[in-house]
């Protein structure tokens, strides 16, 4: 027998995956385009690229710039699986089940670690 719970579960599942599929979608856009005017610049892809700067990145989309698109497709990519954990953690919550709530929070917090780690170029 389906209980409420169980159905609102469902659908939550299936709310999350949509969006996973919106943000794998998007990630894969921006790539192919930064990719694309990357080689109609005459950049070779193996040539490497600029350093990851945040505060110059919606310029150089706006100015169709490659490097925009690429690290604007890579920083989707990365967000992309946060944001499951974080709606993970959200339905869990709604549904009672705490244990789980913690186990996604130390997930983030992993993943929290991680990015600051790297940040601060220790790793």
């Amino acid at each position: 027998m389906t209980t409420r719970r169980g159905i609102a579960s469902f659908a939550a599942e299936r709310q999350i995956g949509r969006l996973l599929i919106l943000f794998t979608s998007v990630s894969v856009t921006l790539l192919v385009v930064g990719v694309l005017l990357l080689l109609a610049a005459g950049i070779s892809p193996l040539d490497g690229g600029p350093p990851l700067d945040l505060s110059t990145l919606l310029s150089e989309v706006v100015a169709l710039g490659p490097a925009g698109f690429l690290w604007l497709g890579l920083v989707a990519v990365i967000v992309t699986p946060v944001s499951r954990v974080v709606l993970a953690a959200i339905t869990f919550g709604r549904a009672g089940d705490w244990s789980m709530v913690w186990i996604a929070f130390a997930i983030l917090a992993i993943i929290a670690t991680g990015v600051a780690t790297a940040a601060a170029g220790t790793v």
